[in-house]
């Protein structure tokens, strides 16, 4: 008789980085790639887990730091990507960028496009005397030299995957064992979100990437038995550091980033304090430090934290996190 296990694992979360391993009954899901497809390999061999028995992955939104190694591991794994419709159009684009050029490159195609078709055999007279032939007889040799070297076999699509299969917001899916609940999070992605995944009856939910916690992700992260949710950065550390302006704007707004007091204002007044397990995520390596994101939760959580519930771990960009099971 086999007995399941549901099983959480963050290998990665931070700016440089972001996926986890969640497994419930005999499926095992990948949520993001993050990291180069080595490196997450290597990861989750650290941890146990065996990379090909993943069965799919998951991806929250296009940026970088989500879908770094995603292309290769679907690939040497041979299993599907579940996106939105649109993350997966402007993950496309980033991969393979149209080219930009200036109006005088664009001139000068124009001119080689001309001098090409000028050129071309079929363009010349047939009723050239025997001098006018001797005296192209090079070029013409040489243009059919050229036409006769076998064409170079196309690039291969860098965007291309075994299978892509796409889920709406606020529509529940099945992926083997495991019921998907996406919903929408507020970032400066396409069309970014957010995941609950129940298996076995553990309730786990993925709330990273926020600008700040809308209700409708509120309603969602109720009766949890794990929560992973963002601490991005010190409001003082943020303002004082190294990022432009312009950067400290976009990670303060609305479709930022979550800050240790919104993640812990969030704990305090909206959580209802069910989860066993409490994992601050996206901690940022130049404008946090754990220490002042795991006060500032400790706090906002104090009279809650037992050795049974709302014990807090705190996941980092450098090593995974030890594996949480159910």
């Amino acid at each position: 008789m086999l007995i399941w296990m549901v099983r959480f694992t963050v290998l990665a979360s931070g700016s440089r980085g972001n996926s986890s391993i969640v497994t419930g009954g005999g499926t095992r899901i990948l949520i993001d790639a993050g990291l180069s497809c080595r490196e997450l390999f290597r990861r989750m061999k650290e941890v146990g887990e065996d990379p090909a028995k993943l069965d799919a992955i998951l991806i929250t939104h296009e940026h970088q730091d989500h879908v770094n190694g995603l292309a290769v591991t679907a690939r040497k794994l041979g299993i599907p990507v579940y996106f939105t419709e649109g993350t997966h159009r402007a993950w496309k684009r980033w991969l393979t960028p149209r080219r930009q050029m200036t109006y005088k490159q664009w001139l000068e195609q124009c001119r080689q496009q001309a001098a090409a078709r000028k050129a071309e055999p079929e363009e010349l007279e047939t009723d050239l005397d025997a001098d006018e032939l001797s005296d192209n007889a090079e070029e013409i040799a040489s243009i059919s030299a050229e036409a006769s070297q076998p064409v170079p076999a196309p690039e291969k699509d860098p965007a291309l995957l075994p299978s892509v299969q796409y889920f709406a917001a606020g529509q529940p899916f099945i992926l083997g064992d495991i019921r998907v609940s996406p919903f929408t999070t507020s970032h400066d992605a396409v069309d970014p979100v957010g995941f609950v995944l129940e298996a076995e009856g553990v309730r786990m939910a993925v709330a990273t990437d926020l600008g700040y916690v809308a209700p409708n992700v509120k309603a969602q992260l109720r009766a949890l038995d794990l929560l992973l949710i963002e601490s991005n950065h010190d409001l003082e550390m943020l303002r004082s550091g190294p990022y432009p302006w312009s950067v400290k704007q976009r990670v303060l707004s609305r479709v930022g980033h979550l800050s240790n007091d919104a993640a812990s204002d969030f704990l305090e007044r909206d959580y209802d304090g069910h989860a066993t397990y409490v994992i601050l995520g996206h901690l940022s390596e130049n404008n946090n430090h754990p220490e002042l994101a795991r006060t500032a939760a400790e706090r906002a959580l104090s009279g809650r934290a037992s050795l049974l519930g709302n014990r807090l771990l705190l996941a980092e960009q450098h090593q995974p996190l030890k594996s949480v099971s159910f």
